[in-house]
């Protein structure tokens, strides 16, 4: 079947795929993100730590661990040494936990080359040091452009060809200006972009990233109030009060607001909200049923990056000045073990605002009282 562009829409320049892709991490988002470039046409070499995957992948093309339902494609090469991984790669992808970027491109520094693209695909804001995902590789890997792929994506769903989109952002020389089908981010796009993987081009690095980071924290809120018996109106205001959130942090480190309202940002925060596949939504929802935290998820040892990010988001949020409600109590209840229902009741109950911040009114909530004795009895 041929189908037409459509009516209206720019012509588009050439950018070139990247011949070979190195994927640094085998996990579910790692390995789906290695499928779809090996789908695109590029030759991938997937790094994992653990032998038994690493060998499970080349010789049955799967990775039963985290994707036992997908059929992995010929191109996808599993390695377990970084400098095979590395090797003559015109592109790298770091896919691992954001607490692990920091030291896995201290590994890949010795292999890469000078100027090979690095697109970070974690999600978060590093602790000690209030640093993006970018920020930290470019601070250990100096001279290489550093980009990020970011957006709603469920790995499964990504590696099963459900029509899923991206952004990759990268920042932009004069010299991408001129010739954009030569830069990182066009080179990137087309590398992932498949019959069912779409992407597109972002030089907004600090509005994707703060999306990203953010909408873990957000969504953990959701899942608290959906798992304490709350259903949708609840969850459509903290997704809106959230995606706020978003822009002012954004904005207040020089990213743009527009970006949040895209697929890094509003595309996420919904996806992320919308289903217990979200690991953050998940964790939200058993604590909100009453699970210890030491029994979510059965007792085993999942990382959820909203739990790291309440913490880093909200130190990042009162060094600029930023007001995040939702992302404090979030972080009220995960750091400082505040009971759920009391920070929520205390949430809602908190002086009316305007909606448009710039008209800058606050006043007392008239029932601010009724509103914490049943929010509390309600959440109990």
């Amino acid at each position: 079947m041929n189908v037409e562009p459509v009516s209206g829409d720019p012509l588009p320049f050439n950018a070139r795929r990247f011949d070979t892709v190195a994927v640094v991490g085998a996990g579910s988002w790692g390995t789906a993100l290695a499928a779809t470039a090996a789908k695109a046409g590029c030759g991938v070499r997937l790094w994992g730590r653990d032998k038994r995957i690493v060998d499970e992948i080349n010789g049955t093309r799967r990775n039963s661990a985290y994707l036992g339902d997908v059929v992995l494609p010929e191109r996808l090469l599993a390695v377990q040494e970084m400098s095979a991984a590395l090797e003559e790669a015109d592109a790298v992808m770091i896919v691992v936990p954001s607490r692990s970027v920091r030291n896995v491109a201290r590994q890949i520094a010795e292999y890469l080359s000078h100027g090979a693209p690095v697109a970070v695909c974690a999600k978060g804001i590093e602790d000690e040091t209030g640093l993006l995902m970018t920020q930290i590789v470019e601070e250990e890997l100096p001279g290489r452009p550093v980009g990020v792929v970011s957006g709603p994506t469920f790995a499964r769903e990504t590696a099963l060809d459900h029509p899923t989109a991206a952004t990759v952002a990268f920042p932009f020389t004069y010299a991408d200006r001129l010739t954009p089908g030569d830069s990182p981010a066009a080179r990137f796009a087309v590398s992932l972009s498949t019959h069912s993987f779409r992407a597109y081009v972002s030089d907004d690095l600090v509005g994707v990233e703060i999306g990203g980071a953010v909408k873990n924290v957000i969504a953990i809120a959701c899942g608290m109030m959906t798992g304490a018996g709350f259903s949708e109106n609840t969850r459509a205001a903290l997704i809106t009060r959230g995606i706020d959130e978003m822009k002012c942090l954004a904005e207040a480190l020089g990213g743009r607001r527009e970006t949040v309202t895209g697929l890094s940002g509003i595309g996420d925060l919904s996806l992320t909200c919308s289903s217990t596949t979200s690991r953050n939504m998940s964790l939200g929802h058993q604590l909100g049923q009453g699970i210890p935290r030491t029994d979510c998820f059965e007792g085993a040892p999942v990382v959820v990056e909203g739990e790291m990010n309440a913490r880093s988001v909200t130190d990042l949020a009162r060094r600029v000045g930023v007001n995040m409600p939702i992302c404090e109590t979030v972080r009220s209840i995960l750091i400082d073990g505040a009971d759920i229902g009391e920070s929520f009741t205390r949430f809602w109950a908190r002086p009316i605002e305007a909606e448009p911040r710039a008209m800058e009114i606050s006043f007392t909530h008239p029932a601010s009282d009724d509103a914490i004795a049943t929010l509390a009895d309600r959440t109990a």
